[in-house]
């Protein structure tokens, strides 16, 4: 195995020396031995590189709560190997590094196949409430729930071995790893972006996959200008491990055409200078960089950044909701709660959102206000509290607040907690 750092990845590689490189990159909760039944093919044609995430197959536990961040990993990885240009294929969470590389880093990339891969995956509040389940429970929902999720029935009964293999590869993955990248897929959504995807692309889905389906797929197909789609029969979200062959095919003659002609239009030089700033044509002529208006202080708007934690915190469903039985006389309290509460006072910097669920459930305790203590112990969690640290906090409130007021805290925080820590089907 290879060393690495906070700023790389574990890595692996198989085939010649002189050949092109191939990055594969793995799904959520596996490691890079999800690509075993690839390498004997792909390792004669390409030099396979494969890396695991953090925290992943053994590899050292510096968590990635950001897809750039995981792509920016990869990339120094590679660096440091001296690898500029290089086809990518990634399975579910790997198929997002690869369209984030695509398009951070177009001139990296040769070609690129999404396996089981979508432009926004799921809900935000989907992934940040299985980060609340593995927080809860560590990783045992998942590794249970894992051979539904990546099997169809008939190959989970027939193959048990597989099965088992799988079970244990989520099992010994770190919980603080998996719950950040749980993060990472709750907030990339590239749907607006896919027509700036410029490299051939292969969009591979099997037909059963219910994580991200043919549908996903299609989304990816229509917006990527250069995609194609391969439907997998037989097949569910670990498509290369359940039909290993049908994948490989469709892998080797994918790169084996898209990546020529891309790497005829487009040589690699030698040698990329690492530049710290992107350098322009001396004569080109650049738009002015904008200035804030005189009148302001330039700082943000508030309420951009409000809302964007205010959905962090609360989730989207219940901002939707709020947004959606806004009207005419309660608009302005809306955007006032969005500035001033999540916009100016959630993103200071003198606590963590840890500590301001704290303070936030002490005192809406100590108010009596329990019609919003629901949604603040929903918050709670996904801000990172566990339920015996919540069940503390309430019991300090018993003393400083009053034992009926905890005791109904406790009713209510009781009823979120076993809905939010159950792993949702």
């Amino acid at each position: 195995m290879s060393e690495t750092t906070t700023e790389t990845l574990q890595y692996r590689f198989d085939g010649p020396d002189d050949a092109p490189i191939l990055v594969l990159g793995p799904s959520l909760g596996t490691s890079w031995h999800m690509w075993d039944r690839q390498i004997p093919e792909l390792t004669q044609h390409w030099r396979v590189f494969r890396y695991d995430l953090p925290g992943h197959g053994g590899a050292p536990a510096h968590p990635a709560t950001a897809i750039a961040d995981l792509s920016d990993r990869l990339l120094a990885t590679l660096d440091g190997l001296g690898v500029q240009r290089f086809g990518y294929a990634g399975c579910s969470i790997g198929g997002a590094i690869g369209a984030d590389l695509a398009l951070r880093h177009p001139q990296r990339v040769a070609s690129l196949a999404l396996v089981a891969a979508s432009p926004r995956f799921g809900s935000a509040d989907e992934f940040r409430q299985r980060g609340v389940v593995v927080r809860t429970n560590g990783l045992e929902p998942m590794a249970r729930t894992a051979p539904e999720r990546w099997f169809t029935p008939g190959f989970a009964a027939a193959q048990p071995a597989i099965v088992d293999w799988a079970v244990q590869m989520v099992r010994t993955t770190d919980p603080g790893c998996y719950i950040a990248a749980c993060e990472a897929l709750a907030a990339f959504d590239v749907r607006g972006e896919l027509g700036r995807i410029g490299v051939p692309t292969l969009v591979l889905v099997g037909a059963e996959d219910r994580v991200t389906g043919p549908g996903d797929a299609r989304i990816l197909v229509a917006g990527i200008p250069d995609a194609r789609l391969a439907l997998v029969p037989g097949a569910s979200h670990l498509a290369p491990v359940e039909q290993p062959g049908a994948v490989t095919d469709l892998l080797l003659t994918h790169f084996s055409s898209a990546w020529q002609d891309t790497l005829a239009a487009i040589p690699a030089p030698s040698v990329i200078p690492q530049l710290s700033a992107p350098v322009l044509p001396v004569a080109e002529i650049t738009a002015a960089t904008p200035q804030p208006d005189p009148g302001t202080t330039g700082r943000a708007d508030p309420h951009e950044r409000g809302m964007k934690v205010r959905r962090e915190v609360l989730g989207d469903a219940h901002v939707d909701q709020a947004m959606a039985a806004s009207d005419d006389f309660t608009e302005d309290f809306q955007e006032l709660v969005t500035r001033y509460a999540w916009g100016e006072v959630w993103t200071r910097e003198g606590l963590d959102r840890r500590t301001r669920s704290c303070v936030t459930l002490t005192a809406l305790v100590a108010s009596g206000r329990l019609e919003s203590l629901d949604a603040h112990v929903r918050a709670a969690l996904r801000n990172g509290l566990t339920p015996a640290e919540i069940k503390e906090v309430l019991m300090q409130t018993a003393v400083y607040c009053g034992v009926p007021a905890a005791g109904a805290a406790f009713t209510v925080a009781q009823t979120v907690i076993q809905e939010e820590t159950r792993l949702r089907p």
